[in-house]
């Protein structure tokens, strides 16, 4: 049988989702716990990998196994054994050929800013001190409907068969002494939210303007687009599947 798994994690602590030879990775302590509970060798295929650093309000990944007869107690005592900084949040079966990476038709990330000092966001938010122009940087968001290949804004040594992505949702939010960006697409590139995010902060700060902004979206080079900003400001926040995976 397989089985989807729902977490949510802050990636403070972890060099990503994704194994990593010799760090720890989120990946890697949720096999560990799965196969411990299940005195099985347990392997997880995420719905995408997140960066060093990055957070994930839902993320899904799915594992093969006999039977699991009780999911509320599969999902307390999961939750027992995990450290603090992980969750799991649901569990259900899905179809055999059901697949957490490649049956995902939408994900979408936030990117939070903090507009002053606070102590206690200092790990899950990006601060800066002086406000930047959401309108300029919600055009620039617009921009990215449109366009479809986003090398400009992928990680240098990356292997992927194509570049283009579909945006179907970008935009710019204040509230309270935050602003959050919302970004939603098919998929994604490595890199690539927290690369836009920092080349939208050059919009808003008319360090780059419109037009420059979309002659870097066309130039396919990374080096012409802006600095990603920090990793500790982003959260993979949905995935969204087909009904039909259900079994």
């Amino acid at each position: 049988m397989r089985y989807f798994i729902e977490i949510a994690y802050n990636g403070k602590n972890y060099f990503g989702w994704q194994r990593q030879p010799e760090q720890i990775s989120v990946q890697q302590v949720l096999e560990e716990t799965i196969s411990t509970l299940l005195r099985k060798d347990i392997k997880l295929t995420g719905a995408g990998r997140t960066d060093t650093g990055v957070h994930a309000k839902q993320l899904f990944a799915h594992f093969d196994f006999d039977e699991i007869e009780n999911f509320d107690e599969f999902i307390f005592r999961m939750n027992s054994f995990l450290p603090k900084d992980i969750s799991v949040k649901n569990i259900f079966e899905v179809t055999e050929d059901a697949h957490a990476r490649f049956d995902a038709v939408e994900r979408e990330y936030e990117y939070l800013i903090s507009l002053k000092k606070d102590p206690f966001s200092q790990d899950f938010a990006f601060q800066i001190n002086n406000k930047p122009a959401l309108d300029l940087m919600n055009q620039a968001a617009e921009m990215l409907f449109t366009h479809r290949d986003f090398q400009c804004f992928s990680r240098s040594k990356t292997d992927v068969k194509t570049y283009n992505c579909t945006i179907v949702k970008a935009f710019w939010k204040a509230t309270d002494n935050k602003l959050i960006f919302t970004i939603a697409a098919d998929r994604f590139l490595r890199n690539m939210v927290r690369a836009i995010v920092g080349t939208l902060l050059d919009v808003g700060y008319g360090k780059t303007t419109l037009e420059e902004f979309k002659r870097i979206l066309k130039s396919k080079r990374r080096e012409e687009a802006g600095a990603s900003a920090p990793a500790h400001g982003l959260y993979l926040t949905k995935v969204i599947y087909p009904d039909n995976i259900k079994a």
